[in-house]
């Protein structure tokens, strides 16, 4: 899954010798997995910070908790270390940290995702806005952020009524409703048609 190479085991070493607690690892996630703003992470992972079903991997020295809902998107990751005349940089690379690996078993998480970014985002990007997920709550109504030109926009209720909420139920009927956390009273790069 993830490959860390002995020059990037042994920078990790190295920062982790720095902590107070001896016995603190690392924690390899994606953020915003399968999107284009899919973000590759390392963390410090103290004891008791994993995560129920993250999957412990042990290396010579440390211990990383690799996140559970990241791993497909983490198929052919490599975590290198290469010096350089600032001293050195880790480096991450996840080929397939933004591309959807949405199937019936993903995510509700990973299946609204999809939906945003492959059918509703793009239209919203000819006004400069965009829509993106915050969360999941009751495992059935979406919670959104509009970001861009659909921040305060004069017809951000039609959207996300006519267009987003539409758009989502009926690709994934398993949702009940979506609900907006955007300040639509933030208007400086909103679209005004």
């Amino acid at each position: 899954m993830v490959e860390i190479t002995e020059s990037a085991q042994e920078y990790l070493i190295e920062l982790l010798s720095k902590q107070d607690d001896k016995n603190v690892g690392i924690r390899i996630f994606i953020a915003d997995p399968g999107t284009p703003m899919a973000e590759t992470c390392i963390a410090y992972c103290r004891p008791g910070e994993e995560v129920a079903d993250d999957e412990r991997v042990e290396y010579e020295g440390f211990v990383a908790w690799i996140d559970d809902r990241s791993q497909p998107f983490l198929v052919d990751a490599l975590v290198d270390y290469a010096e350089d005349r600032m001293g050195g940089q880790l480096t991450i690379k996840a080929p397939n940290s933004k591309a959807p690996q949405v199937s019936e078993d993903s995510p509700i998480e990973d299946k609204i995702n999809y939906v945003l970014h492959s059918q509703i985002n793009p239209g919203l990007a000819s006004h400069g806005g965009m829509i993106s997920l915050v969360e999941v709550v009751n495992k059935d109504i979406a919670v959104l952020q509009f970001g861009g030109g659909c921040q305060g926009c004069g017809m951000v209720d039609t959207t996300l009524k006519d267009g987003v909420e539409k758009t989502l139920l009926e690709q994934l009927p398993q949702l009940k409703g979506v609900k907006d956390v955007t300040d639509h009273t933030f208007t400086e790069n909103a679209y005004f048609p």
